[in-house]
């Protein structure tokens, strides 16, 4: 996510560190780089120029230029304004309305408003232990009904029966009723989509406003388009009281133009990111987090939060026993990761480590990403319950067989165990030092190679 963007302003930043003074003229060739960095991320002229100016009347203040440490200073206003620039605050979905609250999902085809739907269905069910009916009223696209009703099923959902021949409003009428007389809380409306904006869309999205008079409208956007998505939302705007947007396929953007400009120009807050295809690839928006992860200050909050979706508390419990004990087989290496794949993977978990951007190609160059990860799960599945217990019985034989078992070379395995010996080495000096102790000793000299 705003990879580029990302390693861009922290060669910039990098100049700033461990400056003792700064001059003006310092500042404001810095100023200069920061805005070549966000116009070519597709940042919007006007956004970039208030930007700027006001990092500008800040950062040449003499409490500043004059500070123990200027280029620090000028980072963290640099920050500061970014989280403005991001909303400032967090926006939480709004419910208070007599139930069922309902939700309008707005946006073009191709948006991703369907599957963002579900997301946010699923995350209304399970994280706010709300009851949720989808209702899909896109009665143009061929299967888009069916394409909710499959995705309510997979996600233990309710969804409004489908009754082919009827209108968008007479759908409504019918979900209304159906809420009301199940008590259900939540009711979300995935709308028609087009190609582009036209009057016909415009039409018939303000009828089903009318309708329902929804307490949350949501626009759903492409962040891969950049200052298209930001075009398309204020387009919705002039017709819509849109509440809220939600920003997809963020993972692939790596300009972040869309999200640094959705805010200024159509005031709207963003509310949630789309980060991938599955149903739980769906992050609620944190303008501070955010801006630290684009800073490459990283965002270890969040990094907690998703563990602890994965990580079962008692299955955590259970390990760090071990840990202690200087335990540390190859299930439990396997264990540790299906949890990292879990997570997101290497990529998606590196972008929340303060510091992470500068080594991101270093690592990608070393060959570590989940394609490695899978490998080496291969690798040990393809071992006995035996074997995985006790690695000591890996002779030559045995790991060539493995290695046949997992269509992967002998090295890959040796490689492997070193890797699990390496891990069990700092499990056992965990066990006697504690984490200090670990720190200075077999950690330290894992991640060095």
């Amino acid at each position: 996510m705003f990879e580029n963007l990302t390693q861009r302003l922290t060669t910039v930043f990098d100049k700033l560190r461990g400056r003792g003074l700064l001059s003006e003229a310092d500042v404001n060739a810095v100023l200069r780089e920061i805005r070549i960095v966000l116009l070519e991320a597709d940042v919007s002229l006007s956004v970039v120029k208030e930007f700027v100016e006001q990092v500008r009347i800040r950062a040449i203040g003499q409490e500043v230029l004059r500070s123990v440490s200027p280029g620090q200073m000028v980072i963290k206003i640099v920050h500061d304004h970014l989280i403005e620039l991001l909303g400032g605050t967090d926006v939480a979905l709004n419910f208070a309305t007599k139930p069922p609250a309902s939700i309008m999902m707005v946006g073009l085809q191709g948006s991703g408003k369907t599957t963002s739907s579900g997301k946010i269905a699923k995350y209304i069910y399970e994280k706010l232990k709300k009851s949720v009916l989808l209702v899909s009223l896109d009665v143009y696209r061929p299967a888009a009904q069916h394409q909710l009703e499959v995705l309510a099923k997979s996600l233990s959902i309710e969804s409004l029966p489908i009754i082919d021949g009827e209108k968008p409003l007479e759908i409504v009428a019918r979900a209304i009723e159906r809420a009301r007389q199940s008590s259900i809380e939540v009711v979300i409306y995935d709308t028609a989509g087009r190609l582009h904006i036209d009057e016909a869309l415009m039409d018939e999205v303000k009828a089903v406003h009318s309708a329902i008079n929804p307490i949350e409208i949501l626009l759903v956007a492409d962040a891969m388009t950049g200052q298209d998505a930001v075009r398309i939302a204020q387009g919705f705007k002039d017709v819509l009281p849109i509440t809220g947007i939600i920003l997809t396929r963020i993972d692939g953007d790596s300009r972040g133009g869309a999200a640094l400009s959705m805010r200024s120009v159509t005031g709207c807050p963003i509310k949630f990111l789309g980060i991938g295809e599955k149903s739980d690839h769906l992050e609620v928006f944190h303008p501070e987090r955010l801006a630290g992860r684009i800073l490459d200050m990283g965002d270890i909050v969040s990094l907690v939060e998703r563990a602890s979706e994965v990580v079962e508390m008692e299955d955590a419990e259970k390990m760090a026993k071990k840990m202690q004990k200087g335990i540390f087989d190859l299930d439990d290496m396997a264990s540790h990761m299906q949890q990292m794949l879990k997570m997101g993977g290497i990529s998606n978990m590196m972008g929340f480590l303060p510091g992470m951007g500068k080594l991101k190609d270093k690592i990608a160059d070393a060959g570590m990403d989940d394609k490695l990860i899978h490998r080496q799960l291969g690798v040990i599945h393809s071992m006995t319950k035996k074997e995985r217990k006790n690695v000591q019985i890996l002779n030559a034989s045995r790991r060539r067989r493995i290695a046949k078992g997992a269509g992967v070379d002998v090295s890959d395995v040796n490689r492997l165990l070193k890797q699990h010996q390496q891990m069990l080495l700092m499990m056992k000096q965990l066990g006697k030092s504690g984490v200090k102790g670990m720190l200075s000793g077999k950690l330290g000299s894992l991640f060095g190679k």
